[in-house]
C-alpha cells in the first residue's frame, strides 16, 4: 500500500513554514549591512524589484515542480526527466541543505549562547574587547551546537502538520512583534536618526553594479531558493492553494522582516557609534556577535533588548534550520523508502557529524583548512557559491526544456486560481533567472578567491 504523502493544512500552513524558511539569519545579519554598505535606500529598492520579479520566478517555479511531482528534489526532477543530466540537478538541490543545515547549526548554536548569556551576564561583559573571538577558538561551540541540532531534530522528527507547521505558526508571529519592539526601541535612540536616514534615502554615491549584483545574491540565498526546500515544501501544499498568492505572502513576508532587520540594526549602530558607525556596519558577519553587543552595552535596558534580539535571532535561525533539515529527511524518505523516524535520525548524525567540524573549526581544528579556508566557510563556499547558483540553473531548464511552461501554467491555476503575473514568471525563468544565476555564480567564486570584492 502506498504511503500517503503529509502535506501542510492549508495555505497558512505554507506560507508561514514557507516563510520562516526564508526568513534567517541572512535577513538579519547580512541585508542590513549590504544594506548600509551598497547604497541604502537604492539598495532596498533594487532588492524589492529583483524580489519581486527574480525571487517570485524562482519560487513559483520550485512550488509548482514539488507539487506536481509529489516528490522531494531527487524525485521531483526523476519524475519529469529521466535523464541523467536532470537527475543530477535533482541531486545538487537534495544535497544542498544535507552540507548546509550542519554549518548553519554551528551558528545557531552560537545564537542559543548569546542568548543564554543576556540572562546570566551583564551586557557590559558580553561586549568586551575578544568575548566573542574567545568563545569561538574554545572548545564550547560544540555543546551550543549539539543543543541547537537536537532542537531541530526534535522538531523534524515530530512531523510536517505537528512539527514544521505548528511551531512556525508559533514562531513566526512572535518573531514580526520582536521586531517591531526592537525597532520601535533602537529607533527611538538619541542619534538613531541619521540612521533611518541611512537606510532609506537613496544615495548614488554608493550605488555600483556590485550593488545589483550583491542584492541579486542576498535575494537568491534570503528567498531560500535552490536548496531543495522550496521543492519539497511544494509537494505537502494542497492542490486546492493558490500557489501565486502564497508566493506573494512569502515574498511580502521576507522583504518585510529583511526591512525591519535594517531598522533594528542600523540606527542603533548609528545611535552607538555615531561617525564610525559607516565602519562598524561594515564589520560583515562580526556585526550580530561583536557590534550589537556592543551597541546594547551603550543603551538604558541594553540587557533586556540584548536578550530580545538574540531571542530574535534565535526563532528565525531554527524556522531555517527545521525547513533545511525537513528536505533533507523527506529526500531520504522518498529516495530509500525509510520511515520519517529513521531518515530524521541518520540525518541528525549526518549533521552533528559534519557540524562537529565547523564547531571546532576556529578551535582545535583551525590548523585544518580546505582550501584555505576553515570548515564553516568551505561549506558556506561550496554551498552557496557553486551549488546552490548550478542548482537554479538546472530549476530553470527543466521548467522551460522538459516540463514546459504551458504545464506549468495549469497547475498554477488549478480550481481557477489566477496567474496575473504569468507575463513576468513567463520571461524571468525563461531568459533572466538563468543569467542571473550564472551572474551569482561568477561573481560569488570569484570573490572567494579575490579577484573581486563584495
Amino acid at each position: 500500500m502506498k504511503k500517503k504523502r503529509a502535506s501542510f493544512t492549508g495555505k497558512l500552513g505554507f506560507v508561514l513554514s514557507a516563510a520562516g524558511a526564508s526568513v534567517g539569519l541572512g535577513n538579519i545579519w547580512r541585508f542590513p549591512y549590504l544594506c548600509a554598505k551598497y547604497g541604502g535606500g537604492t539598495y532596498l529598492i533594487t532588492y524589492i524589484i529583483l524580489a519581486a520579479t527574480f525571487g517570485y520566478a524562482m519560487i513559483m517555479a520550485e512550488t509548482a515542480i514539488g507539487r506536481m511531482s509529489q516528490k522531494s528534489p531527487v524525485g521531483a526532477f526523476a519524475h519529469f526527466s529521466k535523464k541523467k543530466s536532470y537527475r543530477l540537478g535533482g541531486w545538487i538541490n537534495a544535497i544542498v541543505p544535507m552540507l548546509i543545515v550542519p554549518y548553519y547549526s554551528v551558528i545557531g548554536g552560537w545564537v542559543i549562547k548569546y542568548l543564554f548569556d543576556y540572562i546570566t551576564k551583564p551586557a557590559k561583559k558580553i561586549a568586551t574587547d575578544g568575548y566573542f573571538s574567545d568563545f569561538i577558538s574554545g572548545a564550547t561551540p560544540e555543546i551550543w551546537f549539539i543543543i541547537f541540532a537536537l532542537l531541530t531534530t526534535v522538531i523534524v522528527y515530530m512531523g510536517v502538520q505537528s512539527g514544521i507547521e505548528r511551531v512556525s505558526k508559533i514562531l513566526m508571529p512572535i518573531l514580526v512583534v520582536l521586531a517591531a519592539v526592537i525597532c520601535i526601541y533602537t529607533m527611538t535612540r538619541p542619534g538613531a536618526g541619521a540612521g533611518i536616514k541611512y537606510l532609506l534615502v537613496p544615495s548614488t554615491e554608493r550605488f555600483s553594479w556590485m550593488t545589483i549584483v550583491t542584492a541579486m545574491q542576498q535575494m537568491f540565498y534570503s528567498l531560500s531558493i535552490a536548496m531543495g526546500i522550496l521543492i519539497t515544501f511544494g509537494s505537502y501544499m494542497k492542490k486546492e492553494v493558490s500557489i501565486e498568492e502564497s508566493t506573494d505572502q512569502v515574498e511580502i513576508f521576507d522583504t518585510l522582516i529583511a526591512f525591519l532587520a535594517g531598522l533594528m540594526i542600523i540606527p542603533a549602530v548609528f545611535a552607538f557609534s555615531g561617525s564610525d558607525a559607516g565602519k562598524n556596519l561594515d564589520a560583515g558577519p562580526s556585526l550580530m556577535f561583536i557590534t550589537m553587543p556592543k551597541t546594547f552595552a551603550s543603551f538604558p535596558s541594553g540587557r533586556v533588548f540584548g536578550l530580545l534580539f538574540f531571542l530574535l535571532v534565535l526563532f528565525a535561525a531554527l524556522t531555517s534550520s527545521i525547513a533545511l533539515m525537513e528536505s533533507a529527511v523527506s529526500t531520504l524518505e522518498d529516495e530509500l523508502k525509510w520511515s520519517r523516524k529513521k531518515s530524521t535520525l541518520v540525518i541528525g548524525a549526518v549533521m552533528l557529524g559534519l557540524g562537529t567540524l565547523s564547531a571546532l573549526g576556529y578551535g582545535v581544528l583551525a590548523d585544518v583548512k580546505i582550501i584555505g579556508m576553515q570548515f564553516l566557510d568551505f561549506f558556506d563556499f561550496i554551498t552557496n557559491s557553486v551549488m546552490m547558483p548550478l542548482a537554479a540553473i538546472a530549476t530553470c531548464l527543466l521548467v522551460t526544456k522538459v516540463i514546459g511552461l504551458d504545464v506549468v501554467d495549469e497547475e498554477v491555476t488549478l480550481g481557477g486560481a489566477k496567474f496575473v503575473r504569468k507575463k513576468i514568471f513567463h520571461f524571468m525563468i525563461k531568459w533572466l533567472c538563468p543569467l542571473f544565476c550564472l551572474i551569482i555564480l561568477v561573481s560569488a567564486v570569484a570573490n572567494a578567491f579575490g579577484v573581486i570584492h563584495l
